[in-house]
């Protein structure tokens, strides 16, 4: 039996996907920003939105190597891992699989300008403040309610240090 491939369009009908994607945060002259790719136009799954980078964990592997690995693969870029924050589950529709995703914090050890995107993997990317959020609303038909923009209103409002429950 061979190992699975865990891309997000290799059939796994029936299977649950462990996907793990980094909040990579940046202080810009004081005004933290997060790192978010655009999916490639060539991808069938959920094609040209911007996203979290990151992606699915192989069989075995240690959750946050997997996300250090997925990075590097996709980035080039070497990350420090902090704690996760968000987790969530959609299904798959395009692998038929059902996915658990859980966001970490993490920051860039490289300096940003060394960011190489895979084109394979991405056509772009941005850096957004909390305010500049709405930008990626609608961009690949995303909306402002999916979960993983949910997760990008929690992680700046975590960064702000506030301590109340999140909700």
């Amino acid at each position: 039996m061979g190992v699975a491939s865990h891309d997000s369009e290799t059939p796994a009908h029936g299977q649950q996907v462990i996907t793990v994607c980094a909040f990579i945060h940046h202080d810009f002259n004081g005004l933290q920003k997060v790192f978010l790719p655009r999916r490639a136009t060539t991808k069938r799954f959920m094609p040209d939105i911007y996203e979290l980078p990151g992606g699915h964990v192989d069989f075995g592997e240690n959750i946050v190597d997997g996300l250090k690995r997925e990075v590097k693969e996709e980035l080039n870029m070497t990350i420090s891992v902090g704690d996760p924050f968000y987790v969530f589950t959609y299904h798959n529709e395009i692998k038929g699989s059902h996915s658990i995703e859980v966001i970490y914090f993490a920051e860039f050890i490289e300096a940003i300008e060394q960011i190489t995107i895979q084109p394979e993997d991405h056509s772009e990317y941005i850096w957004l403040s909390e305010d500049e959020l709405s930008k990626i609303y609608g961009v690949g038909g995303k909306q402002s309610n999916d979960p993983e923009n949910l997760a990008l209103v929690k992680g700046f409002y975590l960064l702000k240090g506030d301590t109340l429950k999140f909700r």
